[in-house]
């Protein structure tokens, strides 16, 4: 059996049983209920406050779980990230208040500075060779600078609103972090082995969520050209059309380089192109 820890609640949460249930994973859990087992795979999820999970990983009371890069870091555990998982994005990062000119890593030599990561932060503040006094706050620290407890804070950002309705603006971004998979350094052999397919069934829905499945119509002269420009597999998909001439060209592409290329698909006669999501990619 594979023990995995996700946050308790929160964003965090839902996406971290989005993509359980992505893997064909069934959960079915009640309300309140901390530690539940998986219905058709080896799995026993554990609810656990997202501050105690690398902990709980490094002392083995859990084989893994899913957390954010910022927390293993500002927790200083002794676990292994063995995949990114694209979802919870933010940042940590330096913030002061709008009025604040001079918004430079040498503006907070000297400065009081509010934060919940001050593990995070002290390092990152040696590193640059500044000095600063800092306040470790465990929530709301957007509001130190207001009531004069502190110069500026270290916080995570996602999209900045929350600093702006506080009279912040983003300074410094110590680092970029995402939710992760990690896991203890050492897992037994049993372990390893459920633990390498859920692994295989994550990448297989992470790499559908960034590829499209393409389909064009090609004169069969361009086909050559076209699949030089397509392919993210080994090479594309051709079938011939009832029209002499012209062939259907399958593919895989990453979502985001498709409007790049679309330019060089038309240039080369590619017409009539579908593009469709697709549900798993598995290599």
């Amino acid at each position: 059996m594979l023990k995995i820890a996700i946050q308790k609640s929160g964003r965090l949460n839902i996406e971290s049983l989005n993509i359980l249930k992505e893997c064909g994973i069934k959960i079915s859990s009640r309300k309140d209920q901390l530690r539940v087992s998986a219905s058709n795979f080896p799995l026993e999820i554990f609810y656990l406050r997202n501050s105690d999970i690398p902990q709980c990983i490094e002392d083995g009371v859990v084989n893994a779980g899913i957390i954010g890069q910022n927390t293993i870091l500002e927790k200083e555990s002794q676990i292994q990230v063995i995949q990114k998982l694209g979802f919870s994005k933010c940042r940590v990062s330096l913030a002061v208040t709008k009025d604040t000119e001079n918004t430079s890593i040498e503006f907070f030599e000297g400065k009081k500075i509010a934060t919940s990561y001050p593990n995070t932060l002290n390092r990152y503040l040696q590193s640059n060779g500044i000095q600063a006094e800092t306040h470790i706050i465990s929530g709301s620290v957007e509001i130190a600078p207001t009531i004069g407890l502190a110069d500026a804070i270290c916080d995570i950002v996602s999209t900045g609103s929350t600093l702006y309705k506080n009279g912040l603006k983003e300074a410094q971004v110590i680092m970029q972090s995402e939710a992760v998979l990690a896991t203890s350094l050492s897992l037994p052999k049993s372990v390893q082995k459920i633990l390498d397919k859920l692994l295989f069934r994550i990448q297989a829905v992470l790499r559908a969520r960034t590829s499209k499945y393409i389909l064009l119509n090609v004169p069969n002269e361009k086909i050559e050209a076209v699949s030089n420009i397509l392919p993210v597999l080994k090479s594309p998909t051709v079938l011939p059309l009832v029209e002499d001439g012209w062939s259907s060209l399958h593919s895989v592409i990453e979502e985001e380089k498709f409007w790049d290329i679309l330019d060089r698909l038309k240039e080369n006669g590619a017409k009539d192109i579908l593009v469709v999501p697709l549900d798993k990619m598995i290599r």
